[in-house]
């Protein structure tokens, strides 16, 4: 049986893109999930679960970005992921605190 496939484009609204800082929250979340994924800009591609790797990206403002999964959960991965990306990478108190399902991350460790 073959793993789902899913593939969103988002845009970056983040005035200073995919740094240090979203790129850290994105790979935290992505690492919540079983699935692969990957963070396409243009023909280069990163893994989602890689700060280094989403980082040498170069993201900027504005950048169209199509978040791609595969595997067992990979639309519940890509819904969130595209939503924190639309949500400019928030904090659960707005502060920049990390966003982490702690029952997700105990499922992976």
């Amino acid at each position: 049986m073959s793993q789902p496939n899913i593939v969103r484009t988002v845009t970056v609204s983040n005035p200073q893109g995919l740094h240090a800082r979203p790129a850290y929250l994105f790979a935290q979340m992505a690492g919540q999930y079983n699935s692969t994924i990957n963070v396409v800009k243009g023909s280069e591609r990163a893994d989602g679960k890689s700060i280094l790797s989403i980082l040498t990206l170069a993201v900027e403002a504005g950048t169209d970005l199509s978040l791609e999964a595969t595997g067992p959960d990979a639309a519940e991965a890509i819904e969130a992921l595209a939503q924190l990306v639309e949500d400019d990478f928030p904090g659960p108190d707005g502060a920049g605190e990390p966003i982490v399902d702690e029952e997700k991350a105990g499922e992976n460790r």
